[in-house]
């Protein structure tokens, strides 16, 4: 199956977060029937990350089989592929999966592929991996980078507010308590907080991504709740103070993630990028040193409208190959001994 058509039959398999199964099975029997050593790695019930290797691995080619909603079904054009998942990341696991098949052909061993479940949400699938690191110096990433090579990408900080009130006729509204309105008093303070800046990664910035509550237009709001992301560029300790202080005694909150900003490293003869997004990098540190880069632009990711272009595919693979063989010659410089299985 080629580049296209892969990352057609990808995009074409259903995998939102938490509906991984089918995706990771149908990778699993791909690259079992090309003859790479491949197992499921357990996550959760029917979630499963793929692990594959051609001999020894050093250097780890990874990225994301699950999506975010809605799921809809892959068209092409002249130039692009569209679908969900189409950059993010269906088309970067087909591009790994070719690389791979392209370099064990042409006599290159020592490599794996890691495709996780969970990256789009808290990054379970990643975090199951790295209590099973397979002994490899590097770790290439793939999320869609305009294929540039990411020498910083921001944090994630993730709260939920919710907010309790009391009922009451909209007429009456002095016998009731808004939930609604103590929410929206909060978020608008959040919205006037200053956030730091810095020199290489920019700017922190702020979503309020999700907002809920009411019962009708006229009933006093008796809940409301928000999902907020902050992407981070330091150290979020003081960030958490400020929040915590801000809202506790107003509204109930609670943090539930807090990914941090990464820095990577330059390799000579790639094009380089800062990215505002996070990854799983931050979760995978046991399956060793972080590289980044792959097909399609992150402003068509999670759209109505995401797609790839196949150019930058074809270009990924050529890249992904550079990267991997570069990265082994580098190792062997190093002269390290790559260690054995890390498994208990």
């Amino acid at each position: 199956m080629e580049l296209f058509q892969l990352t057609e039959a990808l995009v074409n398999i259903e995998s939102v977060t938490g509906h991984e199964k089918a995706c990771g099975e149908f990778v699993r029997d791909h690259l079992a029937a090309r003859g790479f050593q491949v197992e499921l790695q357990p996550v959760s019930r029917d979630r499963a990350n793929v692990w594959a290797t051609c001999g020894t691995p050093e250097v780890v080619l990874s990225t994301h089989l699950d999506t975010v909603p809605p799921f809809f079904l892959a068209r092409e054009d002249e130039e692009f592929i569209y679908g969900r998942g189409a950059c993010d990341a269906k088309g970067i696991v087909a591009a790994q999966i070719v690389a791979a098949e392209r370099l064990r052909d042409s006599g290159v061993e020592g490599f794996g592929l890691l495709f996780l479940v969970g990256e789009e949400t808290v990054s379970d699938g990643a975090r199951e991996a790295n209590l099973h690191p397979r002994g490899s110096r590097f770790l290439i990433n793939g999320e869609p980078t305009a294929n540039k090579l990411v020498v910083g990408c921001k944090g994630n900080l993730r709260l939920d507010v919710r907010a309790k009130g009391k009922m009451a006729h909209s007429a009456y509204p002095h016998l009731g308590d808004s939930a609604i309105a103590k929410l929206l008093d909060v978020l608008g303070d959040l919205r006037k907080l200053h956030f730091r800046e810095d020199p290489v990664l920019g700017p922190s910035t702020l979503n309020i991504g999700v907002v809920s509550g009411g019962r009708a237009a006229n009933v006093i709001s008796d809940q409301a709740s928000a999902q907020i992301a902050i992407r981070t560029v330091t150290d979020t300790a003081a960030l958490r103070q400020e929040i915590s202080d801000l809202i506790r005694g107003r509204c109930e909150f609670e943090f539930v993630r807090d990914t941090p900003p990464l820095r990577m490293e330059k390799l000579d003869g790639f094009e380089t990028g800062i990215v505002a997004f996070t990854t799983d990098l931050p979760a995978l540190t046991n399956w060793g040193r972080p590289v980044l880069l792959g097909p399609g632009s992150i402003e068509s990711a999670h759209t109505e409208q995401e797609r790839v272009r196949k150019a930058d595919l074809v270009e990924a693979v050529e890249l992904y190959c550079r990267l991997v063989k570069e990265l082994k010659r580098a190792d062997a410089k190093e002269g390290r001994k790559i260690p054995q299985e890390a498994e208990g």
